[in-house]
């Protein structure tokens, strides 16, 4: 959040000098609203140029880019508002140095003047607003890892020997106790010397004489008549 507030600060300040600067001196005496954006791609001319078609109008769009990507968050839209201010005005030194044989710095008037830097000015500071920026995508994947689960340990992969902590023991990951699991004893049935767990005739004991009479139901005595 902080970066975003700081990066819009920068690249708003860049927007606005670099708006300003065509209504400075550029060269010579010469405001930049006197310079025609066709004189950029045809060459310099003397002919004096309406404020809304000179290099104002690429220095508005790009302007208008900057708050745009500021609203939307998108540096990608700020990068390149950055990128028309300083093409546009690396342009117009080109072609004012093809027409005035070479560039000076100004000197009582004369040269590159305080225009020029207002533009270049403005171009990297949108360049360095956009650096600052983190942009919706940074903050949608930043809110997406704080609503993923966080895992203790990562799981191993399938084809090697589960080590899980803490217990580093070979085998399934199923207990996190620092003890190794009891062992239960097996179950074999009820136990057949237990009369509680008895519920079927048994055979006699080895060595003793069978006993022809039921032990579950043992024969009654007749009713006497």
């Amino acid at each position: 959040m902080i970066r975003n507030i700081l990066g819009s600060l920068v690249a708003l300040a860049g927007a606005a000098s670099a708006v300003l600067s065509p209504f400075r001196d550029w060269y010579d005496g010469r405001a930049g609203q006197d310079y025609r954006v066709r004189d950029l791609f045809e060459g310099i001319t003397a002919t004096e140029s309406g404020v809304l078609v000179s290099i104002l109008l690429p220095f508005l769009f790009a302007a208008l880019l900057v708050i745009a990507g500021v609203v939307l968050r998108s540096r990608i839209a700020v990068a390149l508002a950055g990128l028309v201010v300083l093409g546009f005005t690396i342009l117009w030194m080109v072609r004012q140095g093809q027409a005035a044989g070479s560039l000076t710095v100004g000197g009582e008037g004369a040269g590159l003047q305080v225009g020029v830097v207002n533009a270049l000015a403005g171009g990297v500071l949108m360049l360095i607003g956009a650096l600052l920026m983190r942009g919706r995508g940074a903050a949608r994947a930043r809110r997406e890892r704080e609503r993923e689960p966080v895992e203790p340990y990562g799981a191993p992969p399938a084809d090697q020997v589960d080590m899980w902590p803490p217990t580093q023991e070979p085998g399934m990951s199923t207990h996190t106790s620092p003890w190794p699991e009891p062992e239960v004893d097996p179950y074999t049935g009820p136990d057949p010397h237990d009369p509680r767990t008895r519920s079927y005739p048994q055979a006699p004991p080895p060595g003793r004489a069978g006993d022809p009479r039921d032990p579950v139901h043992p024969p009654q005595r007749p009713p006497e008549g």
